[in-house]
């Protein structure tokens, strides 16, 4: 049976993710993104309305990425995504990318030659960017030359370099409609960029987005709502170094910009150099917010929710996967729990999202 592992944040879940999980095939199993995005923002909505979003619309299984899978650079990403996936016994990983490649290709090179190529990045000048570093080396290795403007492309690169060594088939699905970041209304599938912006546009919601009122009823979030929370714990914080990743100069920076900075936005164009790109400074404000300490990935699994198809699976691994699918007054994962704590402060309607709660269940799709 085919098994097919999909990485997403469905922030919010829309028609493009619709597209890809009916393009997908077999069983659907979903590893997505909590409380807190890659790019460094919190969810436009909680991570149990984008669950039921998905797996009202094809998804069979929903699982949590924690936050410190969730909130990092693509190829740690991909890496933790694959992990957890890999443990449900996927032997397909599904992605929309702007350019369908030759994926496989990419990823059995990695497997021959990923030493290499990761030296050949640690021996780039540090003036250079991470993604910089990477697209050098992908140009150098596979002759692939490609812009930041294609990051679901890049996403897909380093999904290529964490299923490598693995028995994992890559199926590339070309991504529909507008760019990532297009904010356009005039298309044939809307961007998330574009429905977080004009989410008041109620007629827009409803020919892009299905479960629209499921979204429609779900308390809202943005940065601005963190905003002030972030400036608390960014004055009153005397070492911001000892934040995961904060290096000292990143801390100078963001402690004098807090000064005259009066949104998230205006506080990431002031702190941002060549160096530290725009997201990965969101990611660092990010860790901020939530004082977040390096700590290790849970063990465990948090389930969200599933259809039947889904429940007959974990059924079939017991006793092989670890997973948690109630938590109580054992932990979970401290590091998600604190950040959905945090997460919930931005608006006094959003439900808790951890103790007591249990799965979704569909009962079809």
């Amino acid at each position: 049976m085919t098994i097919t592992g999909i990485i997403a944040e469905f922030n919010p879940f829309h028609n493009g993710h619709k597209y890809l999980l009916d393009q997908s095939e077999g069983l659907k199993i979903v590893a997505m993104s909590g409380n807190f995005m890659q790019r460094g923002e919190p969810a436009i909505v909680d991570k149990w309305i984008r669950a039921q979003m998905a797996l009202e619309n094809g998804a069979d299984l929903v699982v949590e990425l924690p936050f410190l899978a969730s909130v990092q650079a693509a190829d740690f990403f991909g890496q933790g995504a694959v992990a957890i996936l890999a443990r449900f016994g996927i032997n397909t990983l599904a992605f929309g990318t702007e350019e369908v490649l030759d994926y496989q290709k990419i990823a059995d090179l990695y497997s021959e030659r990923g030493q290499e190529m990761e030296k050949f990045v640690d021996n780039l000048p540090d003036s250079l960017s991470y993604p910089q570093k990477t697209q050098a080396m992908w140009k150098e290795f596979t002759g692939l030359d490609f812009s930041g403007n294609t990051p679901n492309h890049v996403l897909a690169l380093a999904y290529a370099k964490a299923v490598s060594g693995r028995n994992i088939r890559l199926h590339p699905i070309q991504r529909q409609g507008a760019g990532y970041h297009s904010v356009n209304k005039d298309v044939d599938f809307a961007s998330a960029t574009a429905l977080r912006q004009h989410q008041s546009d109620q007629d827009f919601l409803e020919r892009f987005m299905p479960s629209v009122t499921l979204f429609e009823q779900a308390s809202k979030v943005s940065w601005d709502n963190y905003f002030p929370l972030l400036r608390y714990q960014i004055l009153s914080n005397p070492d911001l170094s000892t934040i995961y990743q904060v290096n000292q100069e990143m801390a100078v920076r963001i402690k004098d910009a807090i000064k005259i900075a009066r949104s998230v936005d205006e506080l990431v164009e002031v702190v941002a150099t060549k160096r530290y790109t725009k997201a990965r400074v969101r990611r660092l404000l990010t860790y901020i917010l939530v004082q977040t300490r390096e700590s290790n990935l849970p063990e465990a699994i948090h389930v969200l929710g599933f259809t039947e198809k889904g429940r007959q699976h974990l059924k079939s691994l017991k006793g092989q996967v670890n997973l948690v699918s109630r938590i109580g007054k054992e932990p979970w994962d401290a590091m998600t729990q604190k950040a959905d704590q945090i997460y919930q402060l931005g608006h006094p309607s959003i439900a808790e999202q951890n103790y007591g709660r249990v799965p979704i269940k569909i009962e079809s799709n």
